[in-house]
């Protein structure tokens, strides 16, 4: 055979090789699933309020099974302690203050990539069901749904509309335990008052733990409802091949909780398990937070992660068989708040940033002449903002403020803060006690504040930049909140107005 023929025939050969490969990489390609995503989000809900996380007093029986075989994190936090901005971080995987207007409660949602746009253009079926992001005006900015995803009234819905093999991605927004709670929740729930742990930043009466209790039932409402969504994920054959994601958007509706860049704000529950590929029983103390979970997802669903994107994925940390830290570089976080509620003359919000280590909370209080909790004497910040519906904790507060035993706590909800906040953790975990101004602490105090500005300036948050942007005067859409109304009771025992008025 001469050298020509025998070349042809390598040739020829190799070419089949090669078809041949390419074959079993299609098909292997084919048969390769992509993962489904399940998020199962309460609202307003801190993270040390579950069994698995400690709480021998309620009872979450379906989520800490979750927890005992997925991955749970002791330190996961939201990017801002009010529903739309942390949703937003959390869509676009990017720190709050990036976001112009998305850092503000009630108002549009920035042009921004978004993790479920991107899935959805990459064949996931996406949607949601309850809040999603909000709340806001999306559509003022050109959004055709909510960023969260198209809406569902069902599961079951949406379930119906995936076609075989799709990978889906489906986000429950739960209302619990966001308030006002069931009335007298507790009694059926058959809540122990007596057992209840009242925060030492809260005065620990009878009516403080009834509404714990209430706060407590609404949780055991929602792990009713995260069983139920495991149920029919498992009916439909599906549980094997999704990500179930139990957490909630930001801390408690209580004073110094929602609102408030403390832990009792922005600490949250976070239990992610995948049994058959990630091991589970795990506790990660990393620090996290919502916003990665734009990366992450990305990543699973083999899209390109945007540049723009400020998160880190969390697969490294998913994928170790590892707990306690597994990533060194996670030891710290950074969130912020800008305008809550509409509560103060002229619709001004309360600027500030916050450093969280393991050992110490710093905060910078932008504007420290301001009322933190909204101006007196409805207090708008801490819910319910107009006082028009039943919030037994902060109405004993504001009835009974002028009792020595009760003015602490009032101080600590209520009165205006200093410009700079410094928390010891190891000797002060609710953090009650100020240190920015002790001796003791300058270095530490020096050395935080130079970190936290450093991850601003080079995020390019405008508090610390060149950049304008002007919180303040970003439009707020829910028109009735600026005219607040409270309730009878609250004009009669409180001593208030029918109607205050925040603006111009």
């Amino acid at each position: 055979m001469n050298k020509k023929k025998c070349l042809k025939i390598v040739l020829l050969m190799g070419l089949v090789f090669q078809l041949i490969s390419c074959e079993k990489e299609t098909k292997k390609r084919k048969n390769s699933k992509k993962p489904n995503i399940l998020i199962l989000m309460s609202d307003n809900h801190s993270w040390n309020h579950l069994g698995a996380y400690g709480n021998e007093v309620l009872k979450t029986p379906n989520i800490d099974a979750v927890a005992n075989k997925g991955v749970q994190f002791e330190n996961a936090y939201c990017a801002s302690p009010s529903c739309s901005p942390a949703r937003a971080a959390m869509l676009t995987g990017q720190d709050v203050w990036r976001l112009g207007e998305g850092a503000n409660l009630w108002a549009s949602f920035p042009k921004e990539k978004v993790y479920t746009k991107l899935m959805s253009e990459a064949g996931y079926h996406v949607g949601i069901e309850g809040k999603g992001w909000g709340p806001g005006n999306a559509s003022e900015n050109g959004w055709e749904y909510n960023p969260g995803g198209e809406r569902y009234d069902s599961f079951e819905e949406f379930y119906n509309e995936i076609e075989k093999g799709q990978p889906w991605m489906y986000w429950y927004s739960s209302r619990d335990p966001h308030r006002p709670f069931r009335r007298n929740g507790w009694k059926k729930s058959g809540l122990d008052l007596s057992k209840i742990k009242v925060p030492s930043y809260l005065p620990d009466s009878e009516e403080v733990r009834k509404d714990i209790a209430d706060y407590y039932n609404e949780i055991q409402l929602f792990d009713k409802e995260v069983a139920s969504y495991l149920a029919l994920v498992g009916e439909m054959g599906e549980l094997e091949n999704t990500i179930v994601i139990i957490c909630s958007d930001n801390g408690w509706q209580m004073p110094r909780g929602l609102a408030n860049l403390y832990d009792a704000g922005t600490k949250i529950p976070l239990i992610i398990s995948w049994p058959k590929h990630y091991k589970g029983g795990r506790e990660i103390t990393d620090f996290v937070s919502l916003n990665d979970f734009a990366p992450t997802f990305l990543e699973l669903a083999g899209i390109k992660v945007p540049e723009e994107m400020t998160a880190k994925s969390l697969l490294p940390i998913l994928t170790s068989n590892d707990e306690g830290r597994i990533e060194e570089e996670r030891d710290f976080f950074v969130m912020a708040r800008e305008r809550h509620a509409f509560v103060r003359k002229n619709g001004l919000g309360y600027p500030g940033r916050a450093i969280r280590t393991d050992d110490y909370l710093y905060i910078r209080n932008y504007e420290s002449d301001r009322w933190p909790a909204g101006d007196p004497p409805l207090y708008g910040d801490v819910d319910a903002h107009m006082l028009q519906y039943p919030c037994a904790t902060k109405f004993y507060i504001l009835e009974h403020q002028n009792k020595d035993e009760i003015k602490p706590y009032f101080d600590l909800a209520f009165s205006k803060r200093p410009y700079e906040e410094l928390f010891d953790l190891k000797n002060d975990p609710e953090q009650i006690n100020n240190v920015a101004g002790n001796p003791k602490y300058a270095k530490i105090k020096e050395e935080l504040s130079n970190k936290l500005t450093d991850y601003l300036v080079k995020t390019g948050d405008p508090r610390e930049t060149d950049v304008n942007f002007d919180w303040d005067n970003v439009q707020y859409f829910m028109e009735g909140d600026k005219y607040p109304k409270p309730s009878l009771k609250a004009i009669e025992v409180l001593g208030l107005k029918e109607e205050y008025d925040y603006t111009d």
